[in-house]
């Protein structure tokens, strides 16, 4: 899918001119370039006017939190058809173990984990790993921080489709391997459920479970009834 901008206004003033000088230095490979602009001039609708230009999967830096939440929101409305993420820390505290020699004084490791963060984190990672080339990652600079090896990602990836032919087992296996857990009690992001052989799953980067009903075992367990009754119909008639 190709980057498009979404919105009712159209670069106007000195943004015709800033994009095209943008598009013209990363077509050339200019391995830098400065926008100016005082603060409402439209900066961020002139980046976003080059992406569409450019079509190329873009990283943007924040050097704060606050900032790159702001920008995420605003990429996000001008690109709603496109794969926007947002990658930051997800820690709201973190403290690193310490001693103190004067006082003999250990301090432990303590830290808090923002879940709707991590599932953001999450969602980075699954829209990179899925191969589409219209994504947005709006970041702090933890993304410098590694997150694991792509091809251990690559390897627990699990593609699905309409129709597709899988053993309930093997695909309840796959999830297992993935670190998903099986939870019939509290369905929440990274668990799964099971009931006959319909599957309920909560992806860890999403708001939204997906049920996956195995229709071939259904007609399976048909096929076999009515081969018996088919079966013993001809004895009753022997």
């Amino acid at each position: 899918m190709r980057f498009e901008i979404t919105s009712d206004f159209k670069p106007t003033g000195d943004q015709p001119q800033a994009i095209k000088q943008l598009t013209d230095g990363i077509d050339s490979k200019t391995e830098h370039q400065t926008l100016l602009g005082v603060t409402g001039s439209g900066k961020t609708f002139t980046v976003a006017n080059v992406i569409q230009e450019v079509q190329k999967p873009t990283l943007i830096l924040s050097h704060n939190k606050t900032l790159a939440a702001q920008l995420y929101s605003e990429f996000k409305k001008f690109f709603p058809n496109n794969a926007v993420e947002y990658f930051v820390s997800y820690y709201d505290y973190y403290q690193p173990e310490a001693y103190l020699p004067t006082s003999n004084t250990y301090i432990e490791k303590d830290l808090s984990i923002n879940d709707e963060i991590e599932k953001l984190r999450l969602s980075t990672t699954s829209s990179l790993l899925s191969g589409r080339k219209d994504i947005i990652v709006v970041s702090s600079v933890s993304c410098l921080y590694g997150i694991g090896n792509p091809d251990d990602f690559k390897s627990n990836l699990i593609q699905l489709k309409k129709g597709q032919t899988i053993a309930r087992n093997i695909l309840l296996r796959m999830f297992v391997d993935s670190l998903y857990s099986r939870n019939q009690v509290e369905f929440n992001r990274g668990n799964f459920r099971v009931k006959g052989e319909t599957i309920d799953i909560f992806p860890a980067y999403a708001d939204i479970a997906y049920k996956i009903i195995f229709l071939m075992m259904r007609l399976t367990l048909l096929n076999l009834l009515i081969q018996s009754l088919d079966k013993y119909l001809k004895s009753l008639m022997i």
